[in-house]
């Protein structure tokens, strides 16, 4: 994948990627961008605008960006509830209208078409987590004894120890997550500075209440249907500021389910899982040692 920023015309700066031996990564993207975006109009989060598409190639709007703050970070919180309240019908659902394979950057993400009926623990164990195990052990990254592990977490998971409600405004089996919410895929942009947005978008379950002078803007999703505490999880992967700021926001508006602190590691496990299929390395034991725990 190749990505500039360019002119698209004498108004509109847009981030331009090009994929040629993937295509349809940049259709899962757009789509993706597409469903997430249609919460904006309750005042659900904002995500980066599709300017122009086509086979290989996605335009989005340039966002720009500044330092996030306290208040940006709690409205942020507040506007992702209602973006997952947006809903999927079952774990692993793809936007409406995508019907190729999966991706979470490099790394291929399993998609479920018709809904199999699985529980979260199932779906996350079998779709999300063990199909990493394969590259990491042929990377060294992960040995027997960790494999070991994963896999009594996953049976674990499989029967349902770990599985909780959604938060309180997802009214359906799943939500519709973003699926790669690392602290690089949401941009902090001057509120004043983003055009053609509907005008609730980022203002939460409070429609009357003023933006805040900064704003998260959602970019470069893996979209499907999840458990919401995986995006909230994944927020801290790798250091988010503010991040106590944001789960404050979004627990206010959408009350999350008991001991949901409990579960952000290991909801992190699928993230790091990825890491360790990519690149191998210390992304390995991290994630067995993050398992065990879980066990």
């Amino acid at each position: 994948m190749v990505a500039s920023w360019h002119n698209r015309d004498m108004s509109e700066q847009v981030y331009h990627k090009v994929d040629n031996r993937h295509p349809e990564a940049l259709e899962l993207e757009e789509l993706g961008l597409k469903w997430l975006a249609e919460p904006m109009d309750k005042g659900g989060a904002h995500v980066a605008r599709v300017a122009a598409s086509g086979r290989g190639f996605l335009d989005t709007e340039l966002i720009p960006s500044t330092a996030i703050t306290s208040e940006a970070a709690r409205a942020f919180g507040e506007a992702l509830a209602i973006t997952h309240a947006g809903g999927a019908d079952w774990y692993g659902q793809p936007p409406l209208g995508y019907s190729g394979p999966g991706y979470m950057g490099r790394s291929r993400l399993e998609l479920i078409y018709e809904d199999a009926g699985h529980n979260w623990g199932e779906f996350f164990a079998d779709h999300r987590i063990m199909p990493n195990l394969p590259p990491a052990l042929d990377n060294g990254s992960i040995d027997s004894a960790g494999a070991a592990v994963l896999e009594r977490l996953a049976e674990r998971l499989r029967d349902g120890i770990f599985d909780v409600p959604q938060p309180a405004l997802v009214k359906t089996k799943a939500a519709r997550i973003h699926g790669d919410l690392w602290t690089g895929n949401v941009m902090w942009a001057p509120s004043g500075a983003l055009k053609r947005f509907p005008a609730l978008a980022g203002r939460g379950a409070t429609p009357d209440q003023a933006l805040p002078s900064v704003v998260g803007v959602l970019i470069d999703p893996a979209p499907s249907g999840g458990h919401a505490e995986t995006d909230l999880a994944a927020l801290g992967v790798f250091g988010q500021p503010y991040l106590e700021e944001i789960y404050q926001g979004y627990n206010q508006v959408s009350p999350l389910a008991s001991g949901w602190q409990e579960r952000i590691g290991l909801h992190q496990i699928h993230m790091l899982a990825v890491h360790a299929n990519l690149f191998g390395g210390s992304y390995g034991p991290h994630t067995v040692q993050l398992a065990s725990q879980y066990l």
